[in-house]
């Protein structure tokens, strides 16, 4: 029987001797890196008869993640109305949606969702691309052209014409689930 442990460092086998009929204990301490390396394994085995007959036993176990994807895309800022329109004939030509986040660097939801909304386009590299417009530091025809009135405002576009928005007054997991639904909706 095996158990894992609320605790990801301990992992504790409990098995029993056929010939001997002793019950055996076997604590592994493992020590993991995030992404990728090695793991260094300590085993102890325990006799129930004594603790006098430990053996110890260390064992290195390599581990690799997806390495060839990055973990966030850094979103890209759209400055005036020109830009906007050439990133929307960029997306119109390769028939991809993207995703525009209207935000203020006032406001605090917007700051927030934002390095969420970067892991979110590395989620999704190469089938969508993902920009923000921060509505203090460009002109009022951009933020018309969005047709904006709250903040921060998510919206996918597609083929030159905004097709669905998000606005994210609510909390951060639920707009990104809702932005993964959109984007699922239109890929």
């Amino acid at each position: 029987m095996a158990a894992l442990a609320s605790n990801p460092q301990i992992l504790t086998t409990q098995g029993h001797s056929n010939h001997k009929k002793e019950q055996l204990w076997r604590k592994e301490s493992l020590n993991l890196e995030k992404k990728c390396g090695f793991c260094c394994v300590k085993v102890y085995n325990y006799e129930k008869l004594g603790r006098s007959q430990v053996e110890k036993e260390w064992r290195l176990k390599a581990f690799w993640s997806n390495v060839s994807q990055p973990e966030t895309i850094e979103m890209v800022p759209i400055n005036d109305v020109d830009e906007l329109e050439a990133v929307l004939s960029d997306a119109r030509n390769l028939s991809q949606p993207i995703i525009i986040e209207w935000m203020a660097s006032w406001c605090r939801k917007c700051i927030y969702l934002k390095p969420k909304l970067e892991k979110l386009a590395a989620e999704y590299n190469n089938r969508t691309k993902f920009y923000y417009v921060d509505v203090n530091k460009v002109p009022q025809t951009l933020v018309k052209r969005g047709n904006i009135s709250k903040m921060p405002t998510i919206q996918l576009w597609k083929e030159g014409e905004m097709k669905e928005e998000v606005i994210g007054g609510h909390k951060g997991w639920l707009v990104i689930e809702e932005v993964r639904e959109l984007i699922n909706k239109y890929v």
